[in-house]
């Protein structure tokens, strides 16, 4: 969408002037920058009303209010509430120079848009609509598209209003405009649309000047529409209208032929109507979508199963609160908790609760509407973790012997779902980035060169699997269709499992959703089933033919159209980044062979790892956070992105907070090579920036992440967590490394919490400076050396070595996968294994002896294996362990050393 009039359009109704004299850049989102201007308006207002007739501001404050209202003017045609009415209101009370009034008037609408109350705001649609039940209705905004002329506008805007009753479960005002951009740009600014309704006849660019948001809105031009038949323009709008916030309902308003347009593009719409028949029927359509979307069909089963009397004769003595509240010695859990929550404990299946384990009522219902959401074509609810999601979609299709190719950078339930599932694990290592002791990603030549090796060796149909993160910890973020479909070039079965379990929310944004998996694997699929796509594969056939390996690492392949099979699961921990009680996660499917070849297999392993007595309070907030996201998941994320963007401003632009902490950007946690077109910081730079890094870079970084870097404050991460965040200011972070703390924002943040994070960072920094001036000159040396090593003094991180010959299925070959699970089971003989401090395992390694890995070990931070059973030590773990001045380190025992394997057990006699 390009918001701006081209030369030649109709002409603009705002003087031209929008966004003169303001810096639109300095803002991070169309909400914020609406924000200021009501209270711009107040403020000038304010000013107007004290000062005298011919003061010398006068002028001034004059100028800022009538460019500040043209801004208001075109931004108030997308909303409701502040809509064009209020505008004018303004306008009539700036020409009659009331502006106290005028500056009261703009001052209560900014404080309901910071305090988020405008849509709750809503004009009440008639004197019925008053009232406290009214007000609790959630309400919206249909978002009308067509060039009406008045007669229609009252026809269909005036027939909706008047269609509106009390007795209707939500409350919404409509909005018209006339232009494909409009509709665009409304969608895109307005969070409390949920339903388009739409006419073929509108036009294509606006006939606002919306220069004003050419910097905060991404810029995707308009397609041709004016030689497009009816069908073709309306299906245009609903494909991009699909594109930007699929979750919202498309209905299709039409003077004739509707019944030719319902088999043309009746797909694209939710529904299709006749303009001349009753509105009544496209009002109660309307509100039909949304409780669609509503409902929640198993919170709505436990609800009322709480309400009945029951009696209990299970073996769960807290049902009903049974055990709680007749007790004089724990009653108080039942005053911390509240009724309810009892009330909805019960080990039934029955009375309309349904079974997880064998769904076919309530919670098949609510799995199936979380997979319309999350765009999968399956999904199944999760109620103890995403580690445990994890292992269940490994077992379900790794059988012993086959290789699995793991990000060694993963979460640890990856490792130990191997070792379950009795896989030969070929690890993939990420790039480090030893400046902040941290993985970033794995490059994609690399899983390329992985493959290509099993294909050379004639191995390649003993991997079934790849298991990758996205996005990472710490934000980095793979272009998941560009890996899928380069890996399917040259392997065209193979299985992916993306953890997405810090990347849930990333579905109900725009930008972010084209690299989610189940977003990724459904345009892949539209992508490859095209007439245009195969003649781009014979091409590229031609082009690659010939290519030795190390050519084909450097090319962009593409798949086979005839053979290729998209397989991939994502694993999503909801409790994470979206509304879920804890352990609340979800696996997301979208594979062409599930009924076919794993449903079973699925079934089998989901019995294995999930409880006969699952959580009913953890499956109702997943229930309760799928309706969540689906009507206000937009508003959300896109709030979560602003405030983290406020805070990176904030950091940057305060002189003190940046003498001693900085916000890490795309260019210090990606490298150069991976970022085509990106900046240091994509954001920064405006949405077309962020839109072509996000479309085209190997990587890029999401900026709700913020890894904020604290070496000039000489003190290591682990203090600055517990001490001095936790411990002094109450703030918890989600990570650290020696010289780095992670915090990132989430739909639940609000922005008393950054406020109140960044005065605490103002408070550190305050007392480092005073600190500063009175130390004495010994005590000075010390810090800078302390400084110095935060700074430059970071041991490397170690690559993965390889699997010692016991454990390795081809020890011959380039290919190095091994057998985790016959390492991790040896272990378990003790006269197999024997503990070695540091200095013994570095004298065996310089001595040319094998030193292997017995267990797992874990040094936090970084917070994965540096050595795997079956491992073998190196030089460079050596190094890096003994550098390493982290306090937990799972795996190794300070006054033991680690645990290895005896040299008896590495030569063949282990029995």
């Amino acid at each position: 969408m390009e918001p701006s009039t081209e030369p030649g359009e109709s002409a603009a109704r705002t003087s031209g002037r929008a966004g003169a004299g303001r810096r639109v850049s300095a803002y991070n989102s169309v909400a914020q920058l609406q924000t200021d201007l009501w209270w711009t308006i107040s403020d000038a207002a304010r000013r107007l009303s004290l000062a005298a007739p011919d003061s010398a501001g006068r002028a001034e404050a004059v100028g800022v209010l009538d460019e500040t209202l043209a801004d208001v003017d075109v931004l108030t045609h997308y909303y409701s509430y502040p809509g064009p009415e209020v505008a004018q209101t303004l306008r009539a009370l700036a020409s009659e120079e009331s502006y106290a009034e005028l500056s009261r008037t703009a001052a209560r609408i900014g404080r309901e848009l910071i305090a988020d109350l405008a849509v709750a705001t809503v004009a009440a649609p008639d004197s019925q609509e008053s009232g406290a039940d009214a007000d609790r209705r959630p309400r919206f905004d249909v978002l009308v598209v067509a060039d009406l002329s008045e007669a229609e506008e009252e026809q269909i805007l005036g027939g909706l209003r008047a269609s509106r009753r009390r007795a209707d479960a939500f409350v919404y005002d409509v909005i018209a405009v006339s232009s494909f951009v409009d509709a665009m740009v409304a969608i895109l600014v307005n969070p409390w649309i949920q339903a388009v309704v739409a006419r073929p006849d509108f036009h294509t660019r606006s006939d606002f000047d919306l220069a004003l948001l050419r910097e905060l809105l991404p810029p995707a031009g308009p397609p041709d529409l004016d030689c497009l038949t009816v069908a073709d323009r309306a299906g245009a709008l609903a494909r991009r209208v699909r594109e930007e916030r699929p979750e919202l309902d498309l209905y299709l308003v039409e003077q004739a032929s509707i019944e030719q347009l319902a088999t043309q593009i009746g797909r694209e719409f939710d529904s299709v109507f006749l303009q001349q028949e009753d509105v009544l029927d496209l009002h109660l359509t309307i509100l039909r979508g949304v409780a669609r979307r509503y409902r929640t069909p198993f919170y709505s089963a436990l609800v009322e199963y709480a309400r009945k009397p029951s009696g209990v004769f299970h073996a769960l003595p807290v049902s009903r609160g049974n055990s709680v509240v007749r007790s004089q010695w724990i009653h108080d859990m039942c005053d911390f908790y509240g009724l309810n929550i009892f009330l909805a404990e019960t080990s039934a299946t029955a009375g309309g609760l349904d079974s997880l384990l064998e769904p076919h009522g309530a919670i098949k219902e609510a799995q199936d509407l979380a997979a319309r959401a999350f765009g999968a074509r399956r999904t199944y609810f999760v109620t103890n973790g995403t580690s445990t999601a994890n292992k269940i979609v490994t077992q379900s299709l790794v059988a012993p012997g086959d290789v699995v190719m793991v990000d060694r950078n993963c979460h640890k339930s990856h490792h130990y779902a191997q070792v379950l599932a009795g896989s030969h694990v070929a690890y993939l290592d990420s790039y480090s980035i030893d400046a902040f002791s941290m993985y970033g990603a794995i490059p994609l030549a690399d899983i390329k060169r992985t493959l290509l090796t099993y294909r050379r060796e004639g191995r390649l149909d003993q991997v079934s699997l790849i298991s990758l993160t996205n996005c990472t910890f710490d934000g980095v973020v793979y272009d998941v269709e560009r890996v899928m479909a380069e890996c399917l070039a040259i392997k065209p079965d193979l299985v992916f499992l993306w953890d997405e379990a810090w990347f849930a929310f990333a579905r109900f944004h725009p930008v972010y959703r084209r690299r989610t998996a189940m977003a990724a694997a459904a345009r892949l699929a539209e992508r490859i089933g095209t007439a245009a796509y195969r003649a781009e594969y014979r091409r590229h056939l031609q082009h690659i033919r010939g290519m030795s390996d190390d050519e084909l690492v450097r090319e962009r392949l593409l798949p086979d159209p005839d053979k290729t099979r998209i397989r991939a699961y994502a694993t999503q921990s909801t409790h994470k980044t979206l509304t879920s009680l804890r352990q609340g996660s979800m696996i997301h499917v979208h594979d062409d062979d599930f009924s076919r070849r794993n449903e079973e297999a699925f079934h089998e392993a989901y019995m294995t790892h999930t409880s006969t007595s699952p959580n009913y309070q953890v499956l109702a907030s997943l229930d309760v956070g799928r309706r969540q996201v689906e009507l206000e998941g937009f508003e959300l994320v896109s709030r979560q992105v602003e405030l983290a963007m406020s805070l990176r401003d904030q950091i940057a632009g305060h002189p003190l907070l940046s003498k001693y902490f900085r916000v890490l950007d795309s260019g210090e946690l990606i490298p150069d090579q991976y970022r085509q077109e990106g900046g240091p910081c994509p954001l920064r730079a405006g949405p077309e920036a962020m839109e072509k890094a996000w479309s085209t870079d190997e990587f890029v970084l999401d900026p709700c992440r913020l890894t904020l870097e604290i070496s000039a404050t000489g003190i290591d991460g682990d203090t600055f967590k517990h001490v001095e965040l936790m411990d002094r200011w109450g703030i918890q972070v989600n990570k650290t490394t020696r010289n780095t703390v992670l915090a990132m924002t989430n739909i639940g943040t609000p922005r008393t919490a950054a406020a109140h994070l960044l005065r605490a960072l103002i408070g550190i920094a305050e007392e480092l400076e005073a600190e500063a001036g009175q130390l004495a000159p010994e005590k000075k040396r010390a810090r800078d050396r302390r400084i110095d090593a935060l700074s430059h003094d970071h041991p490397p991180l170690p690559n993965f070595s390889r699997f010692h010959d016991t454990f390795r299925a081809e020890s011959a070959g380039e290919a190095a996968d091994g057998d985790m699970r016959k390492a991790y089971y040896m272990a378990y003989r003790e006269e197999l294994c024997e503990f070695v401090s540091s200095e013994e395992a570095r004298r065996r390694v310089d001595a040319g002896q094998p030193v292997v890995s017995a267990i797992f070990v874990t040094p936090y931070p970084p917070g994965f294996p540096i050595l795997v059973p079956g491992q073998e030590f190196s030089e460079d773990i050596l190094d890096f362990m003994d550098a390493l001045d982290t306090k937990e380190i799972h795996g190794f025992d300070p006054e033991c050393g680690y645990r290895v394997f005896v040299q008896s057990a590495l030569a063949g006699d282990a029995g």
